[in-house]
């Protein structure tokens, strides 16, 4: 008799979230003056688009993009006293977008993959133009964060976005540079786990002490200082990578209580594009022969010449993820495209995160992106 032996399956996705809606956003303001639109990207996606409104037309408006696996509420924290506060008192009228890599929508962990290509290609574009279809002829900020940077970055070059009155980017932009070991972890543990994982957790709590997942949790917490493992595998490892994403002294303890909320699981199969990407230090088109994503550049520091609003590099001192990367793209382009407003602004005593979700963040950064619209409204 001949036994064979059945193949080996990868695990069945683990399914939290089946509709595409949102889940409700966290804040402090009055809920009549926060408009949930239903916007959908142009390859049929559902994405998440907040309005602020103010009572005044008069205002510029500001899109605020979030980080992969973090969402809008990174900017609307009740606890403190959060980038949307500030803008509201400055002036302007803020816009939060939830593209597809939101931990409020469910596509990270129900396995409806993309790229950072659909991110440049169809969501920024998308909510750019619903803004400005709303807001007219008044000026169009952006704030973006990390990935949401990225993505931004190459959307700008591909032309996607014209006449933006500027932009502030957060942790990186152009040059994305990680550690080496970060590099290295990356790559190993992309290829390692891919046939029994497809997407890091966060919250220990949701899946529990015998589970696939606690050895991660494990490695996270060597030489940890704190005993929180959802703080351990973010600030002590992001999320298995041994880098750190904020300086854990800044983030208030209500905060600190709320980053299982605040960040979502980190999926793998996003790692082949990220690693293009840093090998190369530049943001770079995953989709090659896909006509879909001709409108993108291939290398989007070789089109930087096609930025066409004045940026401003934002980083913590102390960021542990993106190191300095954002130093990195200023000097390039001072180089390289001379002719482009450019400037860098370093915070401090800050990581990563924490320049947004910081205690002191509206005292120590929010200034310095007040600062830089100011000149340009």
């Amino acid at each position: 008799m001949i036994f064979r032996t059945p193949p080996a399956r990868r695990p069945a996705l683990r399914r939290v979230r089946t509709t595409p809606a949102p889940r409700p956003l966290r804040h402090r303001l009055d809920p009549a003056r926060v408009e949930e639109i239903p916007l959908r990207a142009p390859d049929g996606v559902r994405l998440g688009l907040t309005r602020i409104h103010t009572g005044d037309t008069g205002r510029p408006a500001v899109l605020l993009l979030h980080g992969h696996t973090a969402s809008a509420d990174m900017f609307l924290l009740p606890e403190t006293r959060n980038l949307v506060d500030s803008l509201l008192d400055d002036g302007y009228e803020p816009w939060l977008l939830d593209w597809r890599g939101s931990c409020r929508l469910p596509y990270n962990e129900t396995g409806q993959r993309y790229t950072y290509d659909d991110v440049a290609l169809y969501d920024i574009p998308a909510a750019v133009s619903h803004i400005r279809a709303a807001t007219e002829d008044r000026p169009l900020f952006v704030v973006a964060h990390c990935i949401g940077s990225l993505a931004l970055s190459l959307s700008m070059t591909a032309g996607l976005v014209p006449g933006l009155a500027g932009v502030v980017s957060q942790g990186v932009f152009l040059t994305p540079k990680l550690a080496g070991r970060t590099s290295l972890r990356m790559s190993v543990a992309g290829e390692l786990l891919k046939t029994r994982i497809d997407h890091i957790p966060v919250d220990f709590r949701k899946v529990g002490l015998w589970s696939r997942y606690t050895p991660l949790f494990a490695l996270a917490s060597r030489g940890a200082t704190c005993p929180d493992p959802t703080c351990q595998i973010l600030h002590n490892s992001a999320w298995g990578t041994g880098a750190s994403l904020f300086v854990h002294e800044n983030l208030s303890a209500a905060t600190h209580d709320r980053l299982a909320e605040l960040l979502g699981p980190a999926p793998l199969w996003i790692l082949p594009h990220l690693r293009r990407i840093e090998l190369a230090r530049s943001v770079v088109r995953w989709h090659e022969t896909d006509r879909r994503y001709a409108a993108l550049p291939p290398n989007a520091l070789d089109a930087a010449g096609r930025v066409d609003a004045p940026v401003l590099l934002l980083s913590g001192s102390e960021n542990g993820l993106w190191l300095d990367s954002q130093r990195l793209c200023h000097d390039v382009l001072a180089h390289r495209q001379p002719h482009l407003d450019v400037r860098y602004t370093e915070i401090p005593g800050y990581g990563h995160l924490d320049t947004f979700l910081g205690r002191g963040a509206a005292l120590d950064v929010f200034g310095h992106i007040l600062e830089f619209l100011g000149e340009r409204r």
